[in-house]
Order: structure tokens, then sequence, then C-alpha cells
């Protein structure tokens, strides 16, 4: 292991009797990147997340964060801020005096506290009580205790979860905001158009099992584009599969349309292409569309390609 990278995992297990949560996990993520977790309920991501934190032992396996060893998490914890599974403060005090509760507790400083509340836009709810906020509110305010002390790494578990559309987007402008201060941020969500608008990085998880880790752009990159084409009229689709098969090309039938996968080439120049062989055939075609790969297409291909 080396020193260039916030966090480093080589072989990091954790088994319960005969299940096994994480298996032989190996990732590294550069400093200063936004990194996502991503991978199906069960995967292992909080499992993952819980082990760097040193919240649970790893069974096997060995890792490092932010230069220490995860056997040693009390030389790293001051460092590293963390808001996992939704924040366990206290409904009785007002967010400001949650905020300074947790200050004194781990020795920050509580003159930050003003700024981190209009960070996470709870200055003008700063004397509202804990309990009256909403679940976005609860969320961000969370993330405010994570920040205290200013941490290097800040590890997000899941934290969309159970908001809505206006939330959604208030808790990715807040992560971008987050990780412009040189810091690294570890977030997982399910939700995989998020990810793809605030993470650089990636490691995408399956049983347990790293099935990617590296950059964003490159993971999407990894999956062809693909062109639909949909007959004006139904009863054409034979005919449009054989003006498809005579170019050499696979498709797939999806209800009244056929989607064909391009593993190289130029996809614009092949739907011109498809759609003259398609109107030499006496077909009309309703719909020509290309589709470029995405962060879900790419999950969903490297998934089934792993099953």
């Amino acid at each position: 292991m080396s020193d260039e990278f916030a966090i480093e995992l080589d072989g990091l297990t954790k088994r319960y009797g005969d299940r096994t949560a994480v298996d032989a996990l190996r990732a590294a993520i550069p400093p200063r990147t936004v990194a996502g977790v991503i991978g199906p309920n069960g995967a292992g991501k909080t499992t993952m997340m819980a082990m760097l934190l040193g919240l649970i032992r790893p069974t096997a396996g060995s890792g490092r964060v932010l230069g220490e060893s995860i056997t040693r998490p009390e030389r790293y914890a001051g460092r590293v801020g963390a808001l996992l599974e939704g924040p366990a403060l206290w409904p009785g005090l007002t967010g400001a005096e949650n905020l300074r509760v947790l200050a004194r507790l781990g020795r920050h400083d509580e003159r930050a506290i003003p700024q981190l509340l209009a960070l996470v836009g709870l200055a003008d709810r700063a004397d509202d009580r804990f309990g009256r906020y909403s679940l976005g509110m609860k969320q961000r305010l969370g993330i405010a205790a994570a920040l205290l002390g200013r941490p290097e790494l800040v590890v997000l578990d899941e934290p969309t979860n159970g908001l809505d559309p206006a939330g959604i987007r208030e808790m990715r402008r807040l992560i971008a905001t987050i990780a412009q201060e040189a810091r690294t941020v570890l977030v997982s969500s399910h939700i995989l158009s998020e990810i793809e608008q605030v993470c650089d990085w990636l490691i995408v998880i399956d049983g347990g099992r790293a099935l990617y880790t590296g950059p964003a752009t490159a993971f999407a990159g990894q999956t062809a584009p693909r062109v639909t084409l949909a007959p004006l009229h139904p009863e054409d689709l034979p005919a449009l599969a054989e003006v498809i098969g005579r170019r050499g090309l696979i498709y797939e039938r999806d209800s009244d349309r056929l989607s064909v996968r391009l593993d190289g080439g130029d996809a614009r120049a092949e739907a011109a292409i498809l759609n003259r062989a398609s109107i030499d055939a006496g077909i009309d075609l309703a719909d020509v569309h290309i589709e470029r790969p995405t962060l879900e297409s790419a999950y969903l291909d490297r998934v089934r390609a792993a099953a």
C-alpha cells in the first residue's frame, strides 16, 4: 500500500457466520476526489464504510485511511467526518445546540458552527428543535455535524435516502460544495443519476465484491452506445430485423422497437446507414434514437456480466 491514496483496501473481507457481506474487496481512492460507492441493497456498501470508520472489525484483509491502518482507527478518526444511516441527534435540542454539544465532545471550535449552519442551508432554522426538522433538514444537520473539525475525509452513507426531488438536488449541491474545500468525499447511493452528477471516482460493488474501481468517466465509457429503431408499422419489425442482420449487427427487441448495440465505429454514421437501408427496404421508421452510455447503463451491463 502507498501513501498516494486517501483510502486503500486490499482483500478486505467481512463474514457473519456463513454469510459474506464484503468479499476480498480491493479498491483505492485518490485524495481530493468525490468517490461514489454504488451497488444494490445488500451489496456490502454500508459494511465497507463501517470497517473504514473502525465500527466493524474485518474478518480478513487490510486497509488504510489517510495513511493509517484501519486496525488503528484512533489514529485517523479525528480527521474523518461521517454520516451513516441518518443522524442520531437529540430531538429536544435545537440545531445549533446539537452542534455545540458535539463540538465540545470532540474539542472542536464552536465558532465554526454559524458558518456550518449557513453552508447546509439551516442558518434561519438554527434555533428550531431538531425533532421538528424535516427529513432533509435532519440529513443536512447531520452533514454539518460531520464537518465539525474540518475533516480531510467525509463519509456519507445514502445521504439522499427518503428525500424528495428538491431535497436530492439540494444534497447534490451540498456534496459538490463540500468537495471544493480540498476534501475527499466518499458517498454511497442507489440513485445512480445523482452519483453520476457529483462523483469523479467510482467503486462498483455487487455481492460484496468490487466489479470496478476507477474514474467515473472511464466506467461509463466501457459501455457501447446503442441505436434504437422503431418502425411506423409494428408488422414491419421482422423486415427491420433482416435489415439489421444484413449489417452483421445483433439486436434486442423491446416491445415495438429494436435496439442495436454498437461495439465500434461511429454511432451517428451507423444510425444513418440503418435509416437509409430501412427506407430502401420500404420500411417507414417512426423513430431513430442514439442512446449514449450512462452510469446506469454501464452499471447494469457490468452486473449482468458478473451474474
